[in-house]
């Protein structure tokens, strides 16, 4: 999960020349305010003042050291390092900024290969994942669009994603993962939402070794059955690359066009999409998939397999090609077990009311960083004078 990842794609990217087909930006960083539109208080600013000195002190403000962390869920998953915040704020600004391309018609595909941080929750890290860029990214997708369906190809359960959308049928969760003694240890077919979100939740338990095929013969139905019904304005497709053969916490077995026939089939509704990272622990496999997944994004396919020279070449060794080819592994997913999972979650979408409506309503204004300093220009500002937060949102119209 180290920038090297980030590094060794971008790097990638410029020298297959695909750089000439896309908009590069640098997104604003996510402010502390902006996360809490997910994340509680308490988590963000303890996020925001943790360091790896203070841990002991700030953790005790919560009881012992040992509650302290359990409070966060930081320590052994999600150790706190130097520049924690920061990572966090650039990971998140680049899915918020990715939203923000789709909204104002500049894309129809963005990209934030450091984003899909999807096991984080409201109050919590998790699964090396702090702050939830996914969910404040869909957030606001959600102020223009009625309905968002967000896709996960990571070999874990989407478990933050689904959990912050589970009571509601403005968002369709869609995770295909490994279940069963694997973290986090949710995602099991039952589990299709509450309340209002009642059958807006899909889980697709897999077995160990899935391979291509068989995975294909999977994600297209349930995929396109979900897109005939739901409608979505917008896509969020989570690009996990441990569900890549080979991969050293991974346990399947795809292929990288294995895996971006994925990218593929969700391109082919022309439906604007935002493409984020996730998992993947054998970082050059990682690297040469969101390579060329971001080739087909462009509508470039990357036949080329001997890899363009670059600043990680040595990485590649020693085949130095443009694939991940899948292995022996053995596939424990049976064609019974696969008919019956699909037909069950068909069945459950069947009960789901055809592309369910919003009632109108103005749409949220933009968010303007100036709005919202954070206390950066206090100095300048008459103390005594000083607005509360609330007056302040009802002046702008927001509450």
């Amino acid at each position: 999960m180290k920038p090297k990842r980030m590094h060794m794609v971008h790097n990638m990217v410029v020298n297959y020349g695909l750089y000439k087909k896309l908009d590069i930006v640098k997104p604003d960083r996510t402010t502390a305010f902006q996360m809490t539109r997910f994340h509680s208080d308490e988590y963000i600013n303890f996020l925001q003042n943790v360091t790896p000195d203070n841990l002991e002190l700030l953790a005790m403000q919560h009881g012992s050291l040992e509650q302290g962390i359990a409070r966060f869920n930081v320590g052994e998953d999600c150790p706190v390092f130097e520049g924690l915040f920061e990572f966090c704020s650039i990971s998140a600004g680049g899915t918020i900024g990715a939203a923000n391309k789709l909204l104002n018609g500049e894309a129809d595909i963005a990209v934030n290969w450091s984003g899909g941080l999807h096991h984080a929750k409201k109050t919590e890290a998790s699964g090396f994942c702090y702050v939830n860029d996914i969910v404040l990214g869909i957030l606001e997708l959600l102020r223009y669009h009625q309905r968002v369906l967000y896709v996960d190809i990571d070999v874990h359960h989407g478990d933050g994603v689904e959990e912050a959308f589970y009571t509601t049928d403005r968002v369709m969760t869609c995770s295909f993962h490994k279940f069963g003694e694997f973290f986090p240890g949710t995602g099991d077919i039952k589990d299709t939402g509450l309340g209002k979100g009642k059958k807006y939740a899909v889980n697709v338990p897999l077995r160990d070794g899935i391979d291509d095929d068989t995975y294909k013969n999977v994600f297209q139905p349930i995929i396109q059955h979900i897109m005939n019904w739901y409608r979505p304005g917008a896509i969020v497709l989570q690009c996990g690359g441990d569900s890549l053969a080979g991969d050293r916490l991974g346990c399947f077995n795809l292929s990288m066009r294995g895996h971006a026939a994925c990218v593929e089939f969700i391109k082919s509704f022309n439906v604007p999409m935002i493409m984020v990272g996730g998992g993947g622990y054998t970082i050059r496999n990682v690297a040469r998939t969101w390579t060329f997944e971001t080739g087909l994004a462009v509508g470039e396919d990357l036949t080329q397999e001997e890899l363009p020279y670059n600043n990680y070449f040595e990485y590649y060794g020693p085949e130095y090609k443009l694939e991940v080819p899948s292995n022996n592994m053995a596939n424990h997913n049976t064609r019974d077990y696969l008919d019956r999972i699909i037909a069950k979650i068909i069945d459950n979408l069947r009960e789901m009311p055809f592309a369910p409506s919003v009632g109108m309503q103005e749409v949220p204004r933009d968010f303007n960083a100036d709005d919202f300093n954070d206390g950066e220009d206090s100095e300048m500002e008459d103390a005594d004078a000083r607005q509360t937060q609330r007056h302040k949102l009802e002046t702008m119209g927001i509450l």
